[in-house]
């Protein structure tokens, strides 16, 4: 049996079966054998995307360039609805409390939550933002790696930090699921569009499997019958894409990489 997993957007997780349930029956549709009944939840996403029984999982662009390339193709992207989004492409919002500076500038020498250095929308995608405003090589005075954007969130509510890049689609999740994540907290500024969030599956998928893959997340998100399903997870459309679409992301990684998030100890 294959494994397939959907971890990144988790505001809805019923949502988010309800979505698989459909997604299996088109694999299943298009001809595509040993289609997971349901989805795994690993605590270990670099070791599951590493996996060669991917049938489906969905991770982010930055490891996705530095890191797994050489284990994974990639299937495409979805499109959302969510503010910020467009196409391929999302952004990251950036929080800070309400009571507290109305723009970036207001947040230098500050502390700003990071949900890993692994991410980009969380990290790096906030890195690139303030590139042009640091001085010496930096621009805040310290960083919080939180483990989450929900870790981040919180973080910048208790004031243990000050400013948290928060990817649009989960932020919209959360405004709608989780609400009181966001009480005290007001919108300061967006990074850069970015491509969003890659779809992939094993290298050892066969090439008539991804095409398999493809045909099929395409027609389930054309589908009238899922429209409602699809909306509670802010999903517009599919686009097969190569990795090639996320050359930005190493582009960007690159341009950004003198940029420290805090000064050296």
């Amino acid at each position: 049996m294959r494994i397939a997993s959907l971890p990144m957007y988790d505001a809805a997780p019923g949502a988010v079966d309800a979505w698989w349930q459909a997604l299996a029956r088109a694999f299943q549709a298009e001809g595509l054998r040993d289609v997971p009944p349901s989805l795994a939840r690993p605590v270990d996403l670099d070791a599951h995307w590493r996996d060669p029984r991917v049938l489906l999982s969905q991770t982010c662009g930055y490891p996705l360039v530095t890191t797994l390339l050489p284990l994974v193709q990639v299937v495409g992207g979805f499109h959302y609805s969510a503010p910020g989004c467009a196409g391929l492409a999302y952004r990251s919002e950036l929080l800070a409390r309400v009571d507290d500076a109305a723009a970036i500038e207001g947040y230098r020498g500050r502390i700003a939550a990071i949900n890993s250095l692994e991410s980009h929308s969380g990290c790096h995608a906030l890195r690139a933002r303030v590139a042009p405003l640091a001085r010496a090589g930096t621009f805040f005075g310290d960083c919080l790696i939180s483990g989450s954007h929900r870790g981040s969130l919180a973080a910048v509510r208790t004031g243990a930090a000050d400013i948290a890049a928060i990817d649009c689609v989960s932020l919209a999740g959360f405004r709608r699921h989780e609400p009181e994540r966001l009480q005290g907290l007001r919108v300061v500024g967006s990074t850069a569009p970015a491509p969003g969030l890659p779809l992939v599956t094993s290298r050892l998928t066969s090439p008539a499997e991804l095409g398999a893959l493809r045909r099929a997340l395409g027609a389930a998100c054309a589908d009238p019958a899922l429209a409602d399903v699809r909306a509670g997870l802010f999903i517009a459309g599919f686009e097969a894409a190569s990795a090639d679409a996320w050359q930005a992301i190493a582009d960007l990684r690159l341009s950004t990489h003198g940029l420290a998030l805090s000064p050296s100890p």
